[in-house]
């Protein structure tokens, strides 16, 4: 296929009327999007009926998969939240670790409770936990707080089904349980570089000690739910999600089809996280004292969140389908070969870019998700290579937060430090994340290619 400049100056346009509209306007990115897809559309020369039913479209295929499971996730987090089944993870894993290793500890916690709780709430809970150590040892509040920031944006960005991997996943048509595999493997170093060593590093670098007001244990009325049943309640969905996906990829040798069925339902991300639901809703609900109204409250309020991820989600949806119609995305891949750049670095560039400019990890995600599902629509791509992409992209939206980020000032809020302090550390762990984390997925894109 030709290149038709105009129309990608027309996504050029779109792109930056999004940005526009968002950083000038202050529009909520759900109607930015539309609106610049709706433009891309207009300055392609699509009519007026190819727009509306692209839009339909585009919404409807994305939101069929990701409202469900972001919706389930949600609901699975409130409940681990009202438990203090957070806490109860933090508590076992620095005591199992000691002091000495808090770093670790710290990480893994968060590494494990950004799996169904939202990052924000999830730092929250846990902040008691850090600024009890600090004033049990005297180091800077910095050993304790990167560590655990590190292992929740890890998990936040690279692991489904946390909302921004789960809508990247599908809008590029990535397997989850792949996406879960290559974002374990990325973490990992991910976590040691950003966290561990760069939290000792800093936390050499700037000391700063506990706010003095610290916040009451909200759960010690009712009591903590053991960490084993916490954690099984955690690993099951994903334990069937990977499950299935390896049984699908011929990986584990099952010959009869009634089982193959039974092992496809229950790994599904939507069965998989109903029986997870149901779990919490018994064990870390109903068996320790909460009443159905308590538990109904919850739920309603972790729906919330949801709400807008979906909306904000479905929109990228509409910009991606956008591109597919106008053949965009054709071009883009045409020209990006002429150029010789591979896509998956164009993936990586275009979130960095993005999330630099306007500062939401998600939207940064979303928009550079829809930008590259066209170049790879038809490709060849194995299902390892394409949930490397949904890492690169994840890493990109990763990059460099700072102040347009909302995560950058309730890290510094509850850290109490100054914007300058917030830059050498929160910013510099988020982008050390980033280029680790993209390292990483290039290396396993290039190995299984």
């Amino acid at each position: 296929m030709g290149i038709d400049y105009s129309i990608l100056g027309a996504v050029l346009i779109g792109v930056i009327v999004l940005l526009l509209l968002i950083l000038k306007l202050r529009l909520p990115a759900f109607i930015s999007l539309l609106i610049s897809s709706i433009l891309v559309g207009l300055l392609s020369g699509l009519s007026g009926k190819t727009i509306i039913d692209t839009i339909q479209s585009g919404m409807a295929s994305t939101l069929g998969f990701v409202a469900t499971v972001v919706g389930l996730g949600a609901l699975f987090g409130g409940i681990l939240e009202l438990s203090g089944g957070a806490k109860v993870i933090a508590q076992k894993l620095l005591a199992k670790f000691g002091e000495k290793n808090s770093g670790f500890s710290l990480g893994l916690t968060g590494f494990l409770i950004a799996i169904p709780v939202f990052f924000d709430v999830a730092f929250i809970i846990l902040v008691p936990v850090i600024y009890a150590m600090q004033n049990k040892t005297g180091k800077s509040l910095l050993h304790y707080a990167i560590p655990l920031l590190s292992g929740l944006a890890i998990t936040h960005s690279f692991i489904p089904p946390t909302p921004g991997p789960i809508a990247v996943a599908d809008i590029i048509g990535a397997d989850l349980g792949w996406v879960m595999l290559v974002g374990f493997i990325a973490g990992i170093p991910t976590l040691i570089l950003s966290g561990i060593l760069f939290g000792k590093f800093i936390g050499n670098k700037i000391h700063i000690s506990s706010p003095e007001l610290i916040e009451q244990d909200k759960f010690s009325s009712r009591g903590l739910p053991s960490f084993s049943t916490v954690l099984a309640i955690i690993a099951l969905p994903i334990f069937l999600i990977m499950f299935a996906t390896l049984t699908k990829a011929g990986i584990l040798n099952i010959k009869s089809a009634k089982v193959l069925d039974i092992i496809g339902l229950i790994g599904h991300p939507f069965i998989a996280l109903i029986i997870s639901n149901l779990l919490a809703w018994y064990l870390l609900g109903k068996r320790q004292g909460y009443s159905s109204k308590e538990l109904l409250d919850i739920s309603s309020k972790s729906f919330k969140p949801a709400g807008i991820i979906i909306l904000l989600t479905g929109a990228g949806g509409v910009f991606k389908q956008m591109l597919v119609a106008t053949k965009a995305g054709e071009m883009m891949a045409t020209g990006l070969s002429e150029l010789g750049m591979p896509v998956i670095f164009f993936a990586f560039i275009a979130a960095a870019i993005v999330r630099i400019l306007q500062g939401s990890a998600t939207v940064a995600m979303i928009t550079a998700a829809g930008l590259v599902s066209p170049l790879i629509l038809n490709s060849t791509y194995s299902p390892l290579q394409l949930a490397a992409f949904v890492i690169a992209i994840a890493s990109g939206a990763s990059i460099f937060s700072h102040v347009n980020d909302s995560g950058f000032w309730l890290v510094k809020e509850y850290l109490g430090l100054t914007e300058k302090q917030t830059l050498r550390s929160w910013t510099v762990m988020t982008s050390i994340l980033a280029l680790v984390g993209f390292s990483v997925s290039l290396c396993v894109f290039v190995l299984v290619g």
